[in-house]
């Protein structure tokens, strides 16, 4: 059984990160995500509640502007380093407790910065949703943090923070209302304002292009279990096709993040013991609408690919400010239990999902590792390690709600 992420661990003792120069070092601060992230930080602790934190990139120069942008103050320390050079890597990693990197696709630029982390007791956040790097990092890194106490976290942004923890705060209420978890829960989108970041479109490109290189990868995207070695559940809704709902009487659609969500939610009660049961069934979809305009709108959505051609941002673009702030979400959580009863949780966001919003939980999600939870080494999902400490940060400072009815 995966260890307890409660449990204080001795291990991390042997890192580096006891004696570091900063608490939390935002890597990729030049890219636009990236500086939302360090704009974040800067202007929302100041004074005794600042973190010690530094920005990273390739270019001092560019850093040097950035900082002064995003208005963060003038002895914010710089950090030159580059995915192409593993040394300045290690020099990074071994400077501070917690690494955020926003240098995706991850496939591509990510995978000797969790192996620098892990070796050097780091602890690590990203905004990954490219489910076949994270298990090549699973299976690779994983003993290695575990013996020195490094925290790898993935997938700290919109996909897939606000779906893992609204099925725990849903599983919370239910063990206190039912005396025992939901076995099967619809994850249901039932607002959602802004775009997905250019990020997530080029990992998911880079995605696709990597399984049409290598076929088998294919099996693993459509795999629900893929994050939960030597472990498979039962079969689990696809999520495929437009359906009517009959728990919402709405028709629903297709949602584009639920492959990498639904993967994440299993390995957050893989790692918790399957606190849900070992026959846990989760689903994601859209909520369209009634009647036959809502199964329409289902049919029209299920044909859309937002990531087609080269619509949507590139790589470091993104909407304005006005444009992120004006964005928002909200997601249903439909727990059904097997006598029939229903316990609903909401979880709601005052940004757009790819951008403000994202910033502002991974953010949090470092600063959570650094203030206020311990535990042992490995590959973790928020859920799993974070669980209610970052809850509780997200509603105190990022603009989610978590609430049951």
């Amino acid at each position: 059984m995966p260890a307890s992420p409660t449990c204080n661990s001795a291990k991390r003792l042997e890192g580096a990160a006891v004696t570091s120069d900063f608490d939390i070092v935002v890597y990729g601060a030049t890219g636009f995500t990236g500086r939302l992230v360090a704009e974040y930080l800067a202007q929302s602790y100041t004074g005794p509640d600042r973190p010690r934190w530094a920005m990273a990139g390739r270019s001092q120069a560019k850093l040097e502007e950035v900082r002064d942008l995003i208005g963060a103050p003038g002895d914010t320390p710089l950090v030159v380093a580059d995915a192409n050079d593993p040394v300045s890597l290690r020099t990074m990693v071994e400077r501070t407790k917690v690494v955020l990197t926003t240098v995706g696709p991850y496939q591509l630029y990510g995978s000797d910065l969790v192996a620098a982390c892990a070796a050097a007791g780091t602890a690590y956040v990203d905004l990954c949703g490219e489910p076949a790097w994270m298990r090549r990092m699973i299976d690779a890194h994983e003993a290695t943090a575990k013996r020195t106490g490094a925290r790898i976290v993935f997938s700290c942004g919109f996909d897939s923070i606000p779906f893992d923890l609204g099925v725990l705060t849903l599983q919370e209420r239910a063990v206190e209302r039912f005396g025992m978890p939901a076995p099967r829960v619809k994850g249901r989108v039932r607002k959602m304002q802004g775009s997905f970041s250019g990020g997530t479109a080029a990992s998911l490109k880079a995605t696709l292009a990597a399984a049409a290189r290598e076929p088998s990868q294919f099996k693993l995207l459509a795999d629900p279990f893929a994050l939960t070695p030597g472990f498979t559940g039962p079969h689990q809704p696809t999520g495929l096709l437009p359906e009517y709902d009959k728990t919402l009487e709405s028709w629903v659609a297709p949602f584009i993040m639920a492959p990498i969500n639904t993967k994440n939610v299993h390995r957050t009660n893989f790692l918790l013991g399957h606190r849900w049961g070992a026959d846990f069934q989760y689903d994601e979809m859209m909520v369209a609408g009634l009647g036959d305009m809502g199964k329409a709108a289902a049919e029209a959505i299920a044909k859309l690919n937002p990531f087609a051609g080269d619509k949507g941002p590139k790589p470091g673009e993104g909407p304005s400010k006005a444009e992120r702030d004006a964005g928002h979400y909200d997601l249903l959580f439909a727990g059904l239990m097997p006598d029939g009863a229903r316990i609903d949780a909401v979880v709601t966001g005052d940004r757009d999902p790819g951008y403000g919003s994202t910033s502002k939980m991974i953010a949090e999600a470092a600063l959570c590792l650094v203030r206020d939870v311990e535990g042992e080494g490995g590959v973790w999902t928020p859920g799993a390690l974070m669980g209610p400490q970052l809850r509780d940060r997200l509603e105190a400072r990022a603009g989610l709600t978590f609430t049951v009815g």
